[in-house]
């Protein structure tokens, strides 16, 4: 194993040269560029104190390629473990109730000339490791046995105008797909932890999935936004890693539950322009990194709509109880079903 002093790793042209001295059985120029990549990366965390460059050799996922490199704190995995976080990622939104059949897709970029996802045709807690697919950035099959997802253009359309995205999480949570589908972005201020986490949630409007039409609103939304509602469709999430495509997918249900119930209690009471302010400059204290800045009317403060709800904004169509109604049909219906 090879070690090389923070100085060295903290420099990018030294660092180069340090993986040329890393003692493997082959030559530089055979090393997948995976490994090259590892010095280059723009998000790969340069400016800190890190301590080791190692290159420690395991089995390959297939192709013979070498395995993985351990830079700092960040680790650059194997495709089984990137392949095996895939089947995680699945099982989790399968389990929740995110998707049904063989709804959802996930991918991981690998590197600037492959992306792993999901086949098409499988259910998300059932896949295997064997069964991802590699792509290419044109969306067609490098290697797998089963097809890919047939939503890869919105992955790649992703990748493509996020730079510092390297996983996607699609699905259907009930709940924000409920939003989604009633025409309502998930933008009130409501909650701290998803104004400092996400902003908001802006909706995208439908497009035919799997094709152009269903990315083309995306567009604007896509480089200053960590997660979106799609018309129709469901929801999309995206991060550095596929752990924080997740949670934010996770975030964006919960924030969707918490935002429903409130509204069936009579309305959200959005936080007020001084507190959002507060929370979005907290950012920095709380380590959080995002694209999703203040922008008008998204996140929507009380000074934005004052007396506006959510349901205020469904128009003519929706259908409004108040706070004592609600409660009077709530114990009405538990005196029915105690007979």
């Amino acid at each position: 194993m090879h070690r090389a002093s923070a100085r060295t790793i903290a420099d990018p042209a030294r660092l180069g040269a340090c993986l040329t001295r890393v003692p493997l059985p082959s030559t530089v120029e055979s090393l997948p560029q995976s490994y090259l990549l590892a010095c280059q990366r723009r998000q790969a965390p340069y400016d800190r104190q890190l301590a080791d460059w190692a290159v420690s050799p395991r089995p390959p996922l297939e192709g013979g390629r070498p395995d993985s490199i351990r830079l700092g704190f960040r680790m650059v995995k194997t495709e089984r473990e990137y392949a095996a976080d895939i089947v995680q990622v699945g099982k989790l939104v399968f389990d929740k109730g995110w998707v049904a059949a063989n709804d959802g897709n996930i991918s991981i970029r690998l590197d600037d000339e492959r992306i792993m996802c999901t086949p098409t045709g499988v259910s998300k807690g059932m896949m295997r490791p064997d069964d991802i697919i590699i792509v290419d950035y044109a969306g067609d099959k490098i290697s797998g046995r089963l097809e890919r997802t047939s939503e890869i253009l919105m992955h790649l359309k992703i990748y493509e105008l996020r730079e510092d995205v390297n996983s996607v999480v699609h699905a259907h949570p009930p709940v924000a797909t409920g939003f989604a589908a009633a025409g309502l972005a998930l933008d009130t201020a409501l909650l701290p932890e998803v104004v400092i986490g996400l902003g908001c949630v802006p909706l995208a409007d439908y497009g035919l999935p799997g094709t152009d039409a269903l990315t083309e609103p995306m567009l604007p939304l896509i480089p200053r936004y960590d997660a979106l509602l799609l018309g129709n469709h469901g929801a999309v999430s995206y991060g550095n890693d596929v752990m924080q495509a997740y949670f934010r997918m996770e975030t964006v249900e919960h924030f969707a539950r918490i935002n429903f119930v409130a509204e069936m209690l009579g309305g959200a009471r959005a936080l007020p322009r001084v507190e959002v302010d507060k929370l979005f400059e907290s950012r920095g204290r709380y380590g959080v990194a995002s694209r999703a800045t203040q922008q008008p009317g998204c996140p929507v403060s009380a000074e934005d709509a004052p007396a506006a709800t959510q349901a205020d904004r469904m128009g003519d169509n929706g259908f409004y109880v108040t706070r004592d109604e609600l409660i009077q049909l709530l114990e009405e219906a538990i005196r029915v079903r105690r007979g």
